[in-house]
C-alpha cells in the first residue's frame, strides 16, 4: 500500500503544483493525462497477464515457466512503447488541440504530453516488471522500487515546477521531466533487481511459445479495456469542456481528491486479489480462490467505502488545498462528493476484476468497463446533461450508473463463471503442472 499512497501522492502533487500555475495549466495536465493513459494501460495491460501466469506458476512451483513469461512480458512491454514515442514527437500538440482546447492549453498541454511519451518504453517495462514480481509474491522490491521513485518525482515536480533553491522553474515543464526522471529510474532499478538475483524471478531465454501466446491471450482484453476506457474519456472530457475549461479542470481535481484518498487502498486490493487467487489455483484450491475474492470484495467495502463517506462529508476542505477559484472549487466538491458515493462499487470493482484476472479471466472485466463507460459516462451524461439540458448533474449521474453496472456484471462473472477451470486448463497447456 505504501508505494500506492507515494504514487497517488506523486500525481496529487503534479494537480496541486500546476494549479497554483492556473486552471488553464491544471486542465493542460488533465487533457494530457488522457493520452498518457494509452502506455499506461498497455503496461498494465501486459502487467495484468504477467501478474496472472507467474501467481498461477509459483502456486504450482513452476519456476522455469514462470521465469519466461516475465521474460517475454518485459521484451513485449519495451517494444510496445516504442510506437509512443514517435507519436509524441509529431503529434504531440495537435492531439491535446483535437479535444477542443484552447491554444494555451494544447500547447502546454503538448508540451508535457511530449516529455511523457518519451519515456514511454520504460514505463511499460516498469509496470510489467512489478507486476511480474507481485505476481510471485515479492511485493517488498517493487516497493522499495517505487517509493523510492516516487519521492524523487514528487521532489522534482516541486523543485523544477517552482524554481525551489538552485532549480530552474521550468513550470509544466518540470512536472513532466519529473515524472520522466522517475519512470526511467523505476525501470532501470527493477531490471536490475531481477537480473542480480535480488528476486524470486529471474530472465530466461524466450522459447517456449505457449507461454507466448497465453501472455497476449490473457493480457489482450486487459490491454483492451484500458484503451477503450481511455478513449471513452476523450468524448467525456469534450462533454466537460463544453461546460467551460472551470467543470474540466475541476472534475480533474475531484477525482484526483478521490484517487488520493482511496486509489492506493483499492489498487492495492486489487493487486492482491490477483496474487491470492491466482496461487490458490496454482495450489489447486478453487474454493479457496473463490473464498479469497469474496473475503478482499468485504475488506474494500470496510474500508474504502468508509473513507468515501468522509470523503462525502469533507469534500470542500480536501479541493480547497487544490483551487481557490470558486467556480472551480464549487464543481470540484461536487465531483468528490459523487465519487464518496461511488467508492463501495468502484472498490468492489477493481477487487473482483483482480480476483478474475487472477483466474486469467480478463474478459468479463473488459465488457465490465467498456460497456459502461460508452453507456453511462459517455452516453448517460451526453443525453442527460447535454441533450436534456441538465448540465452537470447528469454528468455526475453517469459516473455513478458506470461503477453500479461494472460491479454487477464483474460480480456475476465471479460468482458463476467458469474462471478457475480455465486456469487449470492453460497450466496444463503450458506444461506448469507437469514441471512442477
Amino acid at each position: 500500500m505504501a508505494e500506492q499512497v507515494l504514487r497517488t501522492l506523486m500525481r496529487t502533487t503534479d494537480i496541486i503544483v500546476t494549479a497554483l500555475f492556473s486552471p488553464a495549466a491544471v486542465a493542460a495536465i488533465g487533457l494530457a493525462d488522457l493520452y498518457a493513459r494509452l502506455p499506461l494501460r498497455i503496461g498494465l495491460g501486459l502487467g495484468g497477464g504477467a501478474i496472472a501466469l507467474s501467481s498461477q506458476d509459483t502456486g504450482v512451483g513452476a519456476t522455469a515457466n514462470r521465469d519466461e513469461a516475465v521474460t517475454q512480458a518485459i521484451l513485449v512491454s519495451a517494444v510496445a512503447g516504442i510506437p509512443f514515442v514517435l507519436f509524441g514527437l509529431l503529434f504531440a500538440e495537435p492531439a491535446i488541440a483535437l479535444l477542443g482546447a484552447p491554444p494555451n492549453v494544447a500547447r502546454m498541454g503538448g508540451t508535457y504530453l511530449l516529455i511523457i511519451f518519451l519515456t514511454a518504453p520504460a514505463r511499460h517495462v516498469a509496470l510489467v516488471a512489478a507486476r511480474s514480481l507481485q505476481g510471485t509474491g515479492d511485493t517488498k522490491t517493487p516497493m522499495y522500487v517505487n517509493v523510492v521513485s516516487n519521492l524523487l518525482n514528487i521532489g522534482g515536480t516541486v523543485a523544477l515546477g517552482l524554481g525551489i533553491g538552485p532549480f530552474p522553474e521550468w513550470r509544466i515543464v518540470g512536472v513532466g521531466v519529473a515524472t520522466a526522471v522517475g519512470n526511467l529510474f523505476t525501470a532501470t532499478a527493477l531490471l536490475l533487481a531481477i537480473h542480480g538475483g535480488w528476486t524470486q524471478s529471474s530472465f530466461a531465454r524466450p522459447h517456449n511459445r505457449t507461454i507466448t501466446k497465453q501472455l497476449l491471450v490473457v493480457s489482450a482484453p486487459r490491454i483492451g479495456e484500458g484503451i477503450a476506457a481511455t478513449i471513452a474519456e476523450f468524448p467525456f472530457n469534450a462533454i466537460l469542456l463544453a461546460f467551460g475549461t472551470e467543470v474540466n479542470a475541476a472534475y480533474q481535481i475531484g477525482r484526483r481528491v478521490y484517487q488520493q484518498v482511496t486509489g492506493p487502498l483499492s489498487r492495492g486490493y486489487s493487486v492482491a486479489s490477483s496474487v491470492i487467487v491466482g496461487q490458490a489455483l496454482g495450489n489447486g484450491d478453487p474454493d479457496r480462490a473463490r473464498f479469497e475474492g469474496w473475503a478482499t470484495v468485504a475488506l474494500g467495502l470496510l474500508t474504502v467505502g468508509g473513507i468515501g463517506g468522509l470523503l462525502f462529508l469533507t469534500a470542500v476542505p480536501l479541493v480547497r488545498l487544490f483551487t481557490s477559484d470558486p467556480p472551480t472549487l464549487e464543481y470540484a466538491a461536487d465531483f468528490a462528493r459523487v465519487y464518496g458515493l461511488a467508492a463501495p462499487f468502484l472498490v468492489s470493482f477493481v477487487v473482483l476484476a483482480g480476483s478474475l484476472q487472477g483466474g486469467s479471466d480478463t474478459k468479463t472485466p473488459f465488457i465490465a468497463r467498456t460497456s459502461g463507460m460508452f453507456l453511462f459516462m459517455v452516453g448517460f451524461s451526453w443525453l442527460v446533461g447535454v441533450r436534456l439540458g441538465y448540465g452537470v448533474t447528469g454528468v455526475y449521474a453517469g459516473i455513478i450508473l458506470y461503477y453500479v453496472w461494472s460491479t454487477a456484471i464483474v460480480g456475476a462473472g465471479f460468482y458463476w463463471g467458469e474462471w478457475a477451470s480455465r486456469a487449470t486448463a492453460m497450466m496444463k497447456e503450458r506444461g506448469s503442472a507437469e514441471e512442477a
